[in-house]
Formats: C-alpha cells, sequence, structure tokens
C-alpha cells in the first residue's frame, strides 16, 4: 500500500485527485462508502469514510495526501518509487506521511468487527499551509457521529505528541524603481529593501532565542520567523523593480504570530517606506497572509491522550515545532492527539525514508486500536 501511495505524486503544487480516486476504489472494493470535499479549483479534494457502525464514540485517523516537491534536491533513486535498502524504504512521503495513511488502508479489511467506528480522514494541501483541513473538518462535524479522539499521524516516531507551534505564513512583496546601479541615489532597490526586512526577521528570531526560556518543552525552545523563498532582479547592474519572499512564523503556546507580524508591518511603514517614497512615490511594500494555523496543546488526561498512552505503552508526552492540522481539529472542539510513524527529520529531505521497524510499530499501534474498538 505504501508503495501504491508514493508511486502517486502529489506535491502540493498540483492534484492529488490519482491518490483520491486510487483510495475511493479501494475503500469501495472493501465495501466502504467513500465522500469528497473538493477544493475551489477542482483539482484537489478531501475525503473521509466509516468503516464500522455509524456510532459516537469512533475515532478518526486523520493524514494529508501532498507532499513536498523534490525540486533541486539530490535523490539517489526515484523519489516516486519505494527502494528498499538496509532495513529502510525510502521515498517522497514515507515518512511525512503516507506511512500512516498506507497503514490505516492496508488494515481496513481487519475492521470487519468494529463495534465503534474509525473514521479515515484525508486532507489536501497541508504542507502549504494547512489549507484543505478546514473544510474536511467541517464536513466531518456534520456528517459524523461524535468521535471521542483523533489521532493525526505526523512523523512522531510513534511517541505521543501533546502540543505544537503554531504556523503563520505570509508573502511580502517590494516594489521598487529601476536605475543604473551606479546611480542609487535615483533607484530604489527592491532587493536590497526585501533584504532589510529579512534581516529584521533574522535579529528578531535571535530575540526570541536569547530570551528562550531553560526547560522549555519545545525545541527550539523559542518562536522562529523564517525566510524561505526569496525572488527578485533582473540584473546585477539595475536596482529591482520587483522581490517578493515568503516567511513563515512559527510561535510558542502564550506568543501570538499576528504580534510579531504587525511589528514586521510597522517597520516597513514607519522606516522602510519613507525612505522608498522620498525617491520615487510609486513604491511600498504590500503583505499577504497565506495560512494561518493555530497550535495546540492536549491535556494529559484528554480522551485522545490517554488512548495514545494505552495503545503505545508510554506514559511520557513530546511537544513538537513543527506545525499540522491538530490544532485545527482542537479548535472545532475535538479531543486530539499527535502519533504516526517515521521521523520529522526525514522530512523534507533528500532520500526521505521510513525504517521498517517504524513501519511494524505503526501497524501494531492501529491493530490495537481496531482490538480496542471491538
Amino acid at each position: 500500500m505504501l508503495e501504491a501511495l508514493v508511486g502517486l505524486p502529489t506535491v502540493s503544487r498540483d492534484s492529488n485527485l490519482a491518490l483520491i480516486d486510487f483510495v475511493s476504489a479501494y475503500l469501495a472494493d472493501c465495501g466502504v462508502t467513500v465522500d469528497l470535499v473538493q477544493s475551489d479549483c477542482g483539482g484537489k479534494a478531501n475525503l473521509y469514510a466509516t468503516i464500522g457502525p455509524q456510532a459516537s464514540g469512533g475515532v478518526v485517523l486523520s493524514g494529508h495526501t501532498d507532499v513536498v516537491p523534490v525540486d533541486d534536491q539530490d535523490w539517489h533513486s526515484d523519489p516516486f518509487q519505494i527502494v528498499e535498502r538496509n532495513g529502510r524504504l525510502y521515498g517522497r512521503g514515507t515518512s511525512d506521511m503516507k506511512a500512516f495513511i498506507a497503514i490505516a488502508l492496508a488494515l481496513v479489511p481487519e475492521m470487519g468487527r468494529l463495534k465503534r467506528p474509525i473514521h479515515l480522514a484525508l486532507s489536501y494541501d497541508e504542507e502549504v499551509g494547512c489549507l484543505g483541513a478546514p473544510r474536511l473538518i467541517e464536513a466531518l462535524l456534520d456528517a459524523l457521529p461524535d468521535p471521542s479522539a483523533v489521532i493525526v499521524g505526523e512523523p512522531t516516531e510513534m511517541r505521543v505528541v501533546t502540543a505544537h507551534k503554531s504556523m503563520f505564513i505570509f508573502e511580502t512583496r517590494v516594489l521598487g524603481h529601476e536605475a543604473h546601479s551606479s546611480k542609487q541615489d535615483q533607484g530604489v532597490p527592491a532587493v536590497m529593501v526585501a533584504g532589510r526586512l529579512i534581516n529584521w526577521l533574522a535579529e528578531r528570531q535571535q530575540q526570541n532565542r536569547d530570551r528562550a526560556e531553560q526547560g522549555c518543552e519545545f525545541e527550539p525552545a523559542y518562536s522562529t520567523l523564517h525566510c524561505g523563498v526569496v525572488q527578485g532582479g533582473t540584473a546585477q547592474n539595475i536596482t529591482a523593480r520587483h522581490c517578493r519572499f515568503i516567511t513563515d512564523i512559527r510561535t510558542l503556546p502564550g506568543e501570538q504570530p499576528m504580534d510579531f507580524f504587525r511589528e514586521l508591518e510597522s517597520y516597513a511603514r514607519e522606516e522602510l517606506e519613507p525612505e522608498m517614497h522620498a525617491v520615487h512615490p510609486d513604491t511600498g511594500i504590500s503583505f499577504e497572509i497565506k495560512a494561518d494555523v493555530p497550535g495546540f496543546t492536549a491535556g494529559e488526561d484528554e480522551p485522545a491522550v490517554l488512548l495514545a498512552k494505552q495503545l503505545t505503552g508510554q506514559n511520557a508526552t513530546e511537544a513538537v515545532a513543527y506545525g499540522a492540522e491538530a490544532g485545527q481539529f482542537q479548535a472545532a472542539g475535538l479531543s486530539v492527539v499527535m502519533c504516526g510513524p517515521g521521523s520529522i527529520a526525514q522530512a523534507h529531505q533528500p532520500d526521505e525514508y521510513i525504517t521498517l521497524d517504524q513501519l511494524e510499530q505503526g501497524t501494531e499501534f492501529i491493530r490495537r486500536l481496531i482490538d480496542k474498538l471491538s
């Protein structure tokens, strides 16, 4: 099953419908009814399905179908074909997070004796800001009896995770004014203005690092402000007219990403734009928010957490720095935990892999869940 899912490329910029069609056909063959929630563009879809009785007290198994690009990465095998080497299965999405989905699908034939249901919930566009999950969650709440727990199968190495940071993504566009680079006083170099904004992000993050509290359960133990994409400029001897960059802010509980965003916006409006306008009035800086994903913090005695502890045999819980859909499920009033096979250290990497041991642990986890709900 994992080989089949990895073989269906679902990079976020592309459609995921081939995978959704494959899963739909597979579940139909198993006698399971599938519901889809389409994206506005029609090129992507969420999927949800119930195995077992239409009863309350079931468990949602949540996973995202999309993966990150492989562009410019140095892979040693076809990223969309499973290759086994030394107890590892290599391929894009093996760890993040098609293994969890593959396990759940492969075990559907073993779910015939359920007395409480298992609900499968597969989303699109998690990797670009958890964009598909909100309408999936809305559809689930409207259609399904109240579930007792949601297990988000992000790669946690099968450890019980009860907190993740928030994730706030925005795009900044700088409109400059072109001039010959020898005439700096007559131009507004968009790339250099963008550089000052990016440097502000770096300095603000350093301030957060300097005041990080010891003993914080998150690693890193501070809110981060990261620029991962920059595009701009025409030639080295032209002050650039355009520059754009994308930022993600990931905050600790108790801190709000909007506060950092507003500080950056104030810096742009009060310091940078007056300098730009003094050279040419038709210049400026604009911001567009792309995603705002809430953080997640679950109590030790919540139903989903207690369930995950029982299924894994663990007493300890952890927090993770990356964002996920758990916060969105929790914001909708559901009890949520994160637990899934694979390591986040492998996610988004060239030669991404999952170990056979993690795959086996994930399989035993779902089998124990089936036993409990039966």
